[in-house]
């Protein structure tokens, strides 16, 4: 690349006025145009070179903003460090901590402890911090050398991870808890019973046959919803695609449980007929015994449980289990559907529940993409609803 140089002709025209005085002293001709040439070789060899200069002052703004480029669009957090200072953040970076820390000193930027010591860590050294962006998040930074003074530091999002580890525990401790309880008394009774003596008589012996048969069958519940649980979730990404008559199959499974009950508890509103769906009908069916059977535990034991079947305008069906009674509080309604969960641990246990009920028909709504809806007041009762996509009677 040819490269012009800056002449100082100022400088030049000395170097020609010194040339003439050397003649005019007495040397030889020869003797001053060499000098003179000599003069004007090095003013032009030590003239600057303004666009070398130029160059390297915009080198680190040419790299800068193709670093700004490179990482811009990576869906990870990267930040570009100059010693201390944050030199680049693209824009998922920008949305973890902020527009404003670009340009910011790292330690200010960063602020946790745990990231201001990354900074002093050799290459490849990574750090897990929680609550780094708030709340219950946990952050992975790892430090990687770019070149002689730059750094790069890598954020990778790991609270997502960790929900799914704590909800793993969570669910693991609760299973046991479960299981625990039922097992425990089955043991005791039992041992009682083998141990026998005189305050075991035939009353004591049927009484402690009754609980321990009561319990066992409370585990065999238990054990059957988490088995129900695992398949359903096991499945929750492959939608169903059999043919179902929603109309029928709420019919049948409210006639089944008025049999049942040998009362006709379980009232039918308005039931629209020919409501055709694309389900799984075993599922389904689970749903609906589910919400009635709720309906009917928690809903006041002499009011019925209404169920309705409608069509809405956006070609939705929704189906209704509505029950009269104490109802629930506001407080209870947001994790009704969270495994073992229970607004009255007693009351639930003692009518055979195992807190499993609605996080299983949650499941199986979301993956017949449908929409499961809770309403309740104090006093007044308790309203769920489920929407699912209907079929036009043309396509079915």
């Amino acid at each position: 690349m040819s490269v012009a140089r800056t002449f100082s002709w100022p400088s030049a025209a000395i170097a020609v006025v010194a040339s003439i005085a050397v003649v005019f002293a007495g040397a030889s001709p020869w003797i001053a145009l060499v000098v003179a040439l000599l003069w004007l070789g090095s003013l032009w060899l030590a003239a600057p070179e303004p666009e070398i200069a130029t160059a390297r002052i915009d080198a680190g703004e040419v790299s800068r903003d193709a670093a700004r480029e490179t990482i811009e669009p990576l869906g990870q957090p990267l930040l570009i460090l100059d010693g201390r200072r944050i030199l680049v953040a693209n824009a998922a970076a920008r949305a973890a901590l902020g527009a404003h820390i670009v340009g910011q000193d790292a330690r200010i930027a960063l602020r946790h402890p745990e990231a201001m010591r990354l900074l002093d860590m050799e290459n490849g050294a990574s750090v897990s911090i929680a609550g780094f962006t708030g709340g219950r998040s946990l952050w992975q930074l790892t430090r990687r050398r770019v070149d002689r003074d730059r750094w790069m530091i890598e954020m990778i999002d790991r609270t997502a991870e960790a929900d799914v580890s704590r909800a793993h525990t969570d669910f693991v401790a609760n299973a046991s808890h479960e299981l625990r309880t039922p097992l425990a008394a089955i043991i005791g009774y039992v041992e009682t019973l083998a141990d026998g003596g005189p305050a075991v008589d035939e009353a004591a012996t049927k009484r402690f046959l009754s609980v321990t048969e009561r319990e066992a069958k409370r585990m065999l519940t238990l054990v059957e919803d988490l088995m129900t649980l695992s398949h359903v979730e096991a499945e929750k990404h492959d939608r169903p695609a059999e043919l179902v008559d929603l109309s029928s199959l709420v019919r049948r499974v409210a006639s089944e449980v008025n049999a049942l009950t040998g009362k006709e508890r379980v009232v039918l509103a308005d039931v629209r007929s020919g409501a055709m769906i694309a389900g799984d009908s075993g599922q389904l069916e689970q749903v609906l015994r589910n919400l009635i059977d709720n309906a009917m535990k928690y809903g006041a034991p002499d009011e019925p449980v209404t169920v309705s079947l409608v069509e809405h305008d956006d070609a939705r069906l929704v189906v209704t289990v509505a029950d009269r009674g104490p109802g629930i509080a506001p407080e209870h309604l947001p994790h009704l559907t969270r495994r073992f969960y229970r607004t009255d641990p007693g009351r639930s246990r003692a009518s055979g529940g195992t807190g499993l009920g609605l996080a299983i028909v949650k499941h199986i709504v979301e993956r017949h993409d449908g929409q499961l809806e809770i309403a309740s007041r104090l006093g007044e009762g308790t309203r769920v609803s489920v929407s699912l996509p209907a079929i036009a009677q043309a396509d079915a």
